[in-house]
């Protein structure tokens, strides 16, 4: 398999769920919104933010631009909900035409980068691009949680319903 379908099914996953989500969160009161509900970043906001931070304002620098931007993974980025979640609807449908652009060749490099303590890394292209789209599907995993912790419906998010789905759509 062309690793760029792959990991096109990925960005496509990561897109779908991460609309799903929002969809969800959106209907959840602020002070639920806001509560710490035990998650590594805290709250439903903060994992959202965490999203940001990561996969879209560093991840995906590295990625399309060589560029390393020095931030706190626990930075809040936007503390506007619905300006988060635009922000997110916005990263994540950035990433398909991304991995259209790359030559197969590309994923059996390396990408080369600077954590956000400055340190110089090397890691395999392809394993660190799923490590990104697995980033997501754990700290989305987190938000389903502390929407049924908190009494709120969630959505299923695995991909094989989008797989499913697009499988009906003509």
């Amino acid at each position: 398999m062309d690793p760029r379908a792959h990991f096109a099914t990925l960005a496509r996953y990561n897109q779908w769920a991460t609309r799903r989500l929002l969809e969800a969160v959106a209907a959840v009161p602020e002070a639920d919104y806001r509560r710490d509900a035990g998650l590594f970043f805290k709250s439903i906001h903060g994992t959202l933010n965490h999203l940001l931070v990561g996969e879209h304002l560093i991840w995906f620098r590295r990625f399309d631009e060589g560029v390393s931007p020095r931030m706190a993974l626990d930075e809040e980025a936007q503390p506007d909900r619905a300006a988060l979640a635009q922000a997110l609807l916005e990263g994540v449908s950035r990433w398909q035409p991304l991995i259209a652009r790359w030559p197969a060749g590309r994923f059996g490099g390396t990408l080369d980068y600077t954590t956000t303590q400055g340190v110089a890394a090397s890691l395999p292209f392809a394993a660190t691009l799923a490590h990104v789209f697995n980033h997501g599907t754990h700290h989305r995993g987190q938000v389903t949680a502390a929407l049924t912790a908190l009494g709120h419906p969630c959505p299923v998010l695995d991909l094989v319903y989008m797989l499913q789905e697009e499988q009906r759509t003509p």
